[in-house]
């Protein structure tokens, strides 16, 4: 999924730092219901995108994120490819998610709960991520001021058309998330939300 941004960014929030994703540091895993027998567990790779953060003021922060939904793992080529076709992620008329966020809600001095409107496989639907702030340093390797994140998530994958094996497969996707993204002083600011025109909320 490609979903052209129909806004323009918005401008820089002053004290905001910009940094940029780093896609080999991030990850995002997935866990869902297996007929009731387990919870089958696939990842993403390669997000890239923008943040906006100030550490003392966690109300000002933006992010804008890309994900590329071919570089999904399942642990299995054929499962894998089965997940990826028009009856699920439909990757190949959509092949990116894309999430913008519209709210951050402070809920401790390393967390809060950043709202967004997700786009995934032609539809956009509000998403709610708890994030926390591992750490916020000089990267010991590379000298950068380094960001640090974990995040989950849930959502619902009817609300995004994605209905196929009611019976086996668990309406309700967990999302673990791990992220490290690097200070960039020429970062572009994240874009607006996107909306759905086709399925308003």
């Amino acid at each position: 999924m490609l979903l052209l941004l129909a806004l323009p960014a918005a401008p820089a929030v002053a004290g905001n730092e910009a940094f940029r994703l780093d896609p080999v540091h991030t990850r995002v895993a997935f866990r869902v219901d297996h007929a009731g027998l387990s919870r089958a567990v696939g990842t993403f790779a390669g997000a890239t995108g923008v943040l906006e953060f100030d550490p003392e003021d966690w109300r000002a922060a933006r992010l804008e994120v890309r994900l590329p939904l071919s570089s999904l793992d399942l642990g299995d080529a054929d499962w894998t490819r089965k997940v990826l076709a028009p009856a699920f992620l439909d990757a190949g008329d959509h092949p990116e998610a894309h999430f913008v966020s519209t709210a951050v809600e402070p809920i401790g001095p390393d967390q809060a709960r950043v709202t967004g409107q997700l786009s995934l496989r032609g539809r956009s639907h509000p998403v709610v991520l708890d994030v926390r702030l591992n750490a916020l340093k000089r990267h010991p390797l590379t000298f950068r001021r380094t960001a640090g994140f974990s995040a989950t998530a849930r959502l619902d994958r009817r609300s995004f058309g994605i209905d196929t094996w009611p019976n086996v497969i668990g309406h309700e996707v967990e999302l673990l998330i791990e992220a490290e993204a690097i200070h960039d002083r020429g970062a572009a600011a994240p874009a607006a939300p996107e909306t759905d025109d086709a399925d308003p909320q």
